[in-house]
């Protein structure tokens, strides 16, 4: 009776492993050339695009059609700078001494939901408590719904600079963190650092290169590391396959970050003539970051927001990033896409389109660098950033051409990850 039952149930099995999903896609954006296609039927077979076809084609009874006639279909976003366990407002640096691990944990849940459903279906994460490991375990088993996530676990700093997690406590908790926390202040320091981070199961390196808006430290923008230490960090990234990327709002700490030999400078706010030469030299890319400026210049002038230290920073600096962008765009300075989402609320990502538009930057370039060119710089170029046979099927509709209406970026209607619908 058992082998009379078994041949059967195997065949449904086989049959529900079978089943397919038909994209019928009126328009789809060719990120690559920045063309539209119009007509084309995307079929994705378990957790990879199968083919693309001409028309509208359907499958067997088995599969599922899904019609996006009426929509403008791309390649997963991805944004390459987030910090996917917190999202910041007034209680933020209270909360460092009233949450558990466990309360990160299940905020960040919600964080990387609300992500995912705005399209972003890959996120690097650069820099929390080491939460976004497990968060990013979780995904990864199907237990928590959120993006495929790239991770740097907790960031390196030296001691009182912008990732220094003792920054603004009593004196009593201050104690002296070292290389374990994230805190380096010397070339062997730097390479026990990274070391941890790899024990720790980070994806990538960040360094805060100089210091930085929201961590409460006088300065926002000096060099924080010297240029031995930046070295001795990349190198030993480099062999257990890390890249490296650099917070920096300073010129000074740019330029180091730079000839130190970084894949990435995040933010590249003071940027100089010649640091940004020495990055086209070296194809250091540069990861815009211009809606946390808005968002913390905007929230700097409401009295009480941020402490006071903060305050000034964010009113000094924040302004400052937009036309920084334009001036490294006009100059050719190789880009990425980013947003610093947690700086401000998740799932706000695409405002970013809007003001890299306003910087000088056309739409489809800034698609192109949030699909294509931050697949190549995480090394997944054979895999995510493309509607291509064999590539993982991360696909996303919206509603018109973002090239005539950058704001349709914000309002995705459908989101498909590895294969599987969230968002319908």
């Amino acid at each position: 009776m058992k082998k009379q039952l078994f041949l059967p149930l195997f065949l449904i099995s086989l049959m529900v492993f079978a089943q397919d999903h038909y994209l019928h896609c009126g328009t789809i954006v060719d990120v690559a050339t920045g063309k539209l296609i119009t007509e084309k039927t995307i079929i994705v077979s378990g957790d990879k695009i199968k083919a693309i076809e001409s028309g509208y084609l359907t499958g067997t009874a088995n599969d599922i059609n899904i019609d996006l006639k009426n929509s403008v279909v791309m390649p997963g976003l991805i944004d390459m700078h987030v910090h996917i366990e917190s999202e910041f407002g007034p209680k933020v640096y209270m909360k460092r001494f009233s949450d558990n691990e466990a309360d990160t944990a299940f905020e960040s849940t919600v964080y990387a939901k609300k992500t995912l459903m705005a399209g972003f279906t890959t996120i690097r994460d650069l820099g929390g408590s080491g939460v976004n490991i497990s968060l990013r375990k979780a995904i990864n088993k199907g237990i928590v719904d959120g993006p495929r996530i790239f991770t740097a676990g907790k960031a390196l700093a030296t001691t009182g600079g912008h990732a220094d997690p003792t920054n603004g406590v009593n004196k009593k908790l201050l104690g002296d963190p070292g290389p374990k926390e994230g805190v380096v202040n010397s070339v062997e320091d730097a390479k026990k650092a990274v070391r941890q981070r790899y024990k720790n199961g980070a994806d990538v390196i960040k360094i805060t290169a100089t210091g930085g808006v929201l961590s409460v430290a006088k300065s926002g923008q000096n060099p924080q590391f010297t240029i031995e230490e930046i070295k001795a960090i990349v190198s030993t990234a480099k062999d257990y396959g890390f890249s490296v990327a650099a917070h920096a709002h300073g010129d000074e700490g740019m330029r180091r970050a730079v000839l130190g030999g970084v894949t990435t400078i995040e933010h590249g706010t003071l940027m100089g003539e010649e640091t940004m030469k020495s990055m086209i030299e070296k194809e250091c890319y540069l990861i815009p970051t211009i809606s946390a400026g808005k968002q913390v210049a905007e929230k700097a002038k409401v009295p009480g927001f941020f402490p006071e230290v903060v305050a000034k920073k964010a009113l000094e600096i924040g302004p400052l990033h937009q036309a920084a962008i334009n001036r490294a765009y006009k100059k050719g300075v190789p880009m990425g896409f980013g947003t610093d989402a947690g700086v401000f609320p998740h799932g706000m990502n695409a405002i970013e389109f809007g003001y890299l538009l306003e910087a000088g930057i056309p739409v489809m370039e800034s698609l192109k660098a949030a699909t294509l060119v931050n697949a190549r710089l995480l090394g997944m170029e054979n895999q995510l950033g493309q509607l291509k046979e064999g590539f993982l099927a991360d696909i996303i509709a919206v509603a018109e051409n973002p090239g005539d209406n950058v704001k349709t970026l914000e309002s995705v209607r459908f989101v498909m990850k590895g294969g599987k619908v969230y968002k319908q």
